[in-house]
């Protein structure tokens, strides 16, 4: 799971974040006359990503899409998005999502990301250097020629701002589901049909952190009332019903697989 970046007062940036593999704090004296490109297939860069973070926020829309689950000591929500790394399956070749398709902010807010500047206790605006669209004269520059931030830049930084408004909330969403013993381990299983017809071996596919549907069901009033007052329960319900759509991704998979082994014949 990606860490968020740290900027020390160099101006180096440590961490690792999904997709933004060369980030640089967005400066004028580094940046001027940089700026981003119009792309038919803007999305290429997402390719690598089958998991993607999710906010709390995006549950419903993305549900409709495919599985939420919760990941490592932290918990993170990610929205699934293939079944093997590095492998996008509602990612078109051409760089452009499948029709329908939900794509989280995660995705949208690149190639931007804030970087947390523990010397000065502040977030750091950041863009990826190696996008593939950042480029000398883009068509949406990065600076004024005064110096300032574009009008651009600036929708770009209420875009972080709102995404770090609601990574925050997401936060305590996971913390009150964790206080309130609420998760349990989960798999996602695949049973194959054999050539005769007969079902085969069941194939674990993901093990992963979920929402406990009984300790749900065996909260207290009270309990359940706080939740549904405050709009948990609404999210909660939909990461349970997104679940459903770990069988559209092993359709997507398994017509994926045939397609290539049919174009190879």
């Amino acid at each position: 799971m990606a860490n968020e970046n740290q900027a020390d007062l160099g101006g180096q940036i440590t961490g690792t974040v999904l997709f933004y593999s060369k980030p640089e704090p967005l400066a004028i004296e580094l940046h001027k006359g940089l700026g981003v490109k119009r792309m038919d297939g803007p999305f290429g860069f997402a390719r690598a990503g089958h998991a993607v973070p999710l906010t709390v926020t995006e549950f419903s829309p993305a549900a409709l899409t495919g599985p939420i689950i919760f990941v490592g000591e932290e918990k993170t929500p990610l929205a699934v998005m293939g079944l093997n790394p590095n492998e996008n399956l509602f990612l078109r070749d051409d760089g452009v999502f499948e029709a329908g398709v939900y794509i989280p902010a995660y995705i949208r807010r690149y190639p931007f990301v804030f970087a947390n500047d523990p010397n000065a206790q502040q977030s750091i605006l950041c863009i990826d250097r190696a996008a593939e669209f950042i480029v000398e004269g883009g068509d949406m520059p990065f600076f004024k020629d005064d110096g300032t931030p574009s009008d651009y830049t600036q929708g770009c930084i209420e875009f972080c701002n709102n995404y770090e408004v609601e990574r925050q909330r997401t936060l305590n969403f996971v913390d009150m589901l964790k206080q309130w013993d609420l998760f349990e381990v989960k798999t996602a299983s695949h049973t194959p049909i054999n050539e005769d017809g007969s079902p085969g071996e069941p194939q674990v596919i993901a093990e992963f952190f979920g929402v406990s549907e009984t300790k749900l069901q065996g909260l207290p009033q009270p309990k359940l009332a706080e939740l549904r007052d405050n709009g948990a329960l609404m999210q909660i319900y939909a990461h349970l019903i997104s679940l459903v759509g770990w069988d559209r991704l092993i359709a997507l998979q398994m017509y994926k697989t045939a397609s290539a082994a049919a174009n190879a014949a």
